[in-house]
C-alpha cells in the first residue's frame, strides 16, 4: 500500500506518489535521453488554463562554449483574446550558474497584461514537462527592485530562499546587475 508523498521504484522508474490512488509520476532520467544518450525533448502536450495557452514557438539546444543547457520557449496566450500576452522559457538542466544567478525560467508579460497573474499561471502549467524531464525543482532569479517579478514567484508557490551579491565575474554583474533574489519552487509534494 502506497501513501500521498511516498517514493517507490517500479520497474527502474521512480515514482512519486501524488494520491491515495494508484496514480504516481514516473520521475525519470530515460525520459530525456534518446538510444545515444543525447538530450531530447519532450511534446509537451496542451498546457492551458482557464485564462492562459501556452503555445511551444522554439526549442533550443544546449550550447557548451556558453555553458547552456537546452531549454524551451512558450508564447504565453491569452486564452479569451486569443493574442500574444508574453513568453516564457524553461531550462532543462542544472548548473550553478543557473541555480545561483540564471534560473530555470524566464519570463516577461506585455504591459497591457500585467496584474493578471499570467507568468505566474504559466509557470504551474509548466511544471509537469519539467517533472517529466527528472526536475525537482525550479530556481527562479529576478532582481531585488523588480516587485513584480518577485510577486510572480510567490503567487506560484515559490519560496524566497536568499538575496545574493553577484560576482564580478558573472555576465549579469558586467551589465550592471548587483544582487539577485533566489527563488525555489519545489516540485515535489513533501511528506
Amino acid at each position: 500500500m502506497t501513501v500521498p508523498g511516498e517514493s517507490v521504484t517500479v520497474l527502474g522508474q521512480h515514482l512519486f506518489i501524488l494520491a491515495a490512488t494508484t496514480v504516481a509520476f514516473a520521475v525519470s532520467k530515460d525520459l530525456v535521453r534518446n538510444e545515444a544518450g543525447e538530450f531530447r525533448f519532450l511534446d509537451p502536450g496542451e498546457l492551458r488554463d482557464d485564462c492562459i495557452i501556452l503555445r511551444l514557438v522554439a526549442t533550443q539546444p544546449a550550447n557548451p562554449v556558453k555553458d547552456w543547457v537546452p531549454f524551451y520557449v512558450f508564447h504565453i496566450m491569452s486564452a479569451t483574446s486569443g493574442h500574444r500576452a508574453g513568453e516564457i522559457h524553461l531550462r532543462i538542466g542544472s548548473t550553478e550558474h543557473m541555480r545561483l544567478y540564471g534560473g530555470h525560467v524566464a519570463y516577461g508579460v506585455r504591459p497591457e497584461y500585467r496584474g493578471k497573474h499570467f507568468a505566474a499561471r504559466a509557470l504551474r502549467l509548466l511544471v509537469p514537462l519539467a517533472l517529466r524531464h527528472g526536475l525537482a525543482e525550479l530556481w527562479i532569479t529576478c532582481n531585488p527592485e523588480n516587485i513584480a517579478s518577485r510577486r510572480t514567484c510567490e503567487f506560484a508557490g515559490a519560496e524566497l530562499v536568499e538575496i545574493i551579491e553577484l560576482p564580478p565575474d558573472v555576465d549579469m554583474y558586467q551589465e550592471g546587475e548587483r544582487k539577485k533574489c533566489r527563488y525555489r519552487l519545489d516540485l515535489l509534494p513533501t511528506a
